[in-house]
């Protein structure tokens, strides 16, 4: 008898569950869909953003085992790979900080200089146009570390 009001429960517990994601994603489709249509060349924009922020928080994982950033020649990559050249991250997590390493909206890689430009390390796209600088639907990408 217990068996059975308990796999009710969880019955109804996934369903709520989904019911719960279902109005969670109306929600969003409602504060942000207006957003996105009224600015119709920002869904790249906003992908990259979100891109760049993930792989920002990826790097400060890195960064906490491995007392260091990887440098710009090792790049991205190391948190998919365990790098090859020096500096050798000395407890790089054994199946990497990412599962495979994104490209930006426009199909080309994301930049990354350690140390950085802008910060202590920079993440960015180079837009549409995949040339530094640009205008409009070519415009770089970027966001500071510890930005949003």
């Amino acid at each position: 008898m217990k068996t059975r009001s308990l796999q009710r429960g969880f019955i109804f517990s996934g369903v709520l569950g989904m019911a719960v994601m279902a109005v969670v994603r109306g929600m969003l489709a409602v504060f942000l869909a207006p957003k996105i249509i009224s600015r119709p060349g920002a869904a790249p924009e906003i992908t990259a953003k979100q891109d760049i922020a993930s792989l920002m928080q990826a790097l400060k994982l890195y960064h906490l085992d491995n007392q260091r950033y990887p440098v710009t020649e090792q790049g991205l990559q190391a948190l998919a790979e365990l790098p090859t050249t020096a500096p050798f991250p000395p407890n790089w997590k054994a199946g990497g900080y990412i599962e495979f390493l994104p490209k930006d909206p426009w199909g080309n890689p994301y930049q990354y200089l350690s140390p950085g430009v802008r910060g202590e390390i920079d993440i960015f796209s180079l837009g549409a146009d995949d040339v530094p600088g640009g205008e409009a639907y070519d415009t770089d990408i970027r966001l500071l570390a510890g930005t949003g």
